[in-house]
């Protein structure tokens, strides 16, 4: 077994984006999630700005290679607006439950994507152990009960939208891996990825002109509260050390390893929000963890 930096990052992703979802969730009730999703580009640009300068002496990698800057900028605009925007959007049509269903699938995505352009092999174990983790995390979030009252439209777009974000982001991790592909801090390969999304959303939102009033929603203490943590667990440790687990493992397996969030959000909702967690809901986080240790065990 060799050291498994690649998927101990992984794990700290799915722990990150646990916790941010949590914040995120907060603010987006208070100034929905557009705006969300357009302010915390820039909190995190300045964020990551400001580590990239301490670590590296520079606000900015200027160093990188035109083919970094081009690879990483896409990966950015696939993950952080489109795969984003199409997962927000899916929140709203069908609910948390069947969005975060449908984006079980990237790991599939991106052991598909991994197999065709980057020639990954997945052994036979490994193939096992991700379906049990799969398996797994479908079950946890499958047996939340509730009702939709959606119509039958609201429902295939909401369902196609998942699907599309969880495409967006085995897309973006694969674009990532190839743009870091020369020797590229995540530290700093993020920082372009966020730079990209952030010109963009900017531009878009000059258009609508909604620039200023989106930053004045945040006078809301609690909405800018959940939206500072939760950029810091998120867009900027999160995805750091997603982008060093498939620099350092395969990027099928570092997807399987970051679908955590619904199992490790279990205590959460239990505690925090009270909900009630049934057996079967235990038995899929017991089978999530049993995938993941044989996943270790594989390696």
């Amino acid at each position: 077994m060799h050291c498994m930096l690649g998927e101990i990052s992984a794990l700290l992703t799915s722990v990150c984006w646990s916790v941010s979802s949590v914040s995120f969730s907060s603010a987006a009730r208070r100034i929905g999630s557009t705006t969300l999703n357009h302010v915390r580009l820039w909190f995190a640009l300045l964020f990551l700005s400001l580590i990239h300068c301490a670590a590296f002496q520079t606000p900015f990698p200027f160093h990188s290679q035109h083919r970094q800057l081009l690879w990483l900028g896409l990966s950015g605009f696939v993950g952080y607006i489109i795969g984003d925007s199409m997962i927000f959007e899916s929140l709203v049509l069908i609910g948390p439950r069947l969005c975060m269903l449908m984006l079980t699938l990237s790991p599939i995505f991106g052991a598909v994507f991994g197999w065709l352009l980057l020639d990954e092999r997945l052994n036979s174990l490994e193939m096992i152990a991700i379906l049990v983790t799969i398996g797994g995390i479908v079950m946890v979030i499958s047996d939340v009960h509730r009702g939709h009252g959606d119509s039958a439209g609201q429902y295939a777009v909401g369902i196609l939208l998942g699907i599309g974000g969880a495409v967006c982001q085995a897309g973006g991790l694969l674009l990532s891996k190839i743009g870091m592909r020369g020797g590229i801090s995540p530290f700093s390969a993020n920082l372009i990825r966020l730079l990209a999304a952030a010109f963009v959303m900017g531009v878009l939102a000059v258009f609508k002109g909604t620039m200023l009033s989106d930053f004045r929603k945040l006078r809301d203490t609690r909405a800018l509260t959940g939206t500072l943590s939760g950029t810091i667990f998120g867009p900027v440790f999160g995805v750091v050390c997603s982008l060093y687990s498939v620099v350092h493992t395969q990027i099928g397996i570092a997807s399987t390893l970051m679908s955590l969030p619904p199992v490790f959000l279990l205590p959460v909702s239990r505690f925090l929000y009270h909900e009630r967690i049934t057996w079967m809901a235990l038995l899929g986080t017991l089978i999530s963890f049993g995938g993941v240790v044989l996943l270790f065990l594989s390696r």
